[in-house]
């Protein structure tokens, strides 16, 4: 093996495991997101009986059960905005791991000799050069969503 194909390798699965370890790390936050969101609504429930059931109790103390559970709605509502960038994050590492294995196998073809290329080899590399060009387009969605998100929310 020339060197340059080790260090290719070597590259790529480090690529593949800051991936594996970007994708633990996301499904861990959104099961942190999970159990926070179950301790909201819990939280809102309780509040919501202590407002409809207290009939005697002082507005002051109204106004605070309200104000808490105006806070946990706004909570909620953050929670939900990073549950949905950490989703696209997750569609986006795997257009980014299917893009890898087209290039990967594209790579194949294109290291072959034209002379001894078949034409279902040339078919082949063709039908995975569309595929490529077709995941490049979706991670180009993806970005173009994040950024139009990120403008909204500014």
């Amino acid at each position: 093996y020339p060197t340059w194909k080790r260090t290719l390798t070597r590259r790529a699965r480090e690529a593949q495991m800051k991936r594996f370890c970007k994708a633990q790390a996301i499904q861990r936050r959104l099961e942190e997101i999970e159990v926070t969101f179950r301790e909201l609504e819990q939280q809102g429930i309780k509040l919501e009986k202590l407002l409809r059931d207290e009939e005697g109790t002082l507005t002051n103390q109204k106004t605070q059960w309200m104000n808490q559970l105006l806070y946990l709605v706004q909570k909620k509502n953050s929670l939900m905005s990073e549950e949905s960038d950490l989703m696209i994050a997750v569609q986006e590492l795997k257009l980014e791991e299917q893009q890898w294995q087209l290039d990967q196998k594209l790579r194949c073809y294109m290291n072959k000799e034209e002379a001894l290329k078949t034409p279902e080899d040339r078919a082949a590399e063709q039908e995975i050069l569309g595929q490529l060009l077709e995941v490049v387009n979706k991670r180009n969605v993806l970005i173009h969503i994040q950024e139009e998100k990120r403008l909204s929310e500014l």
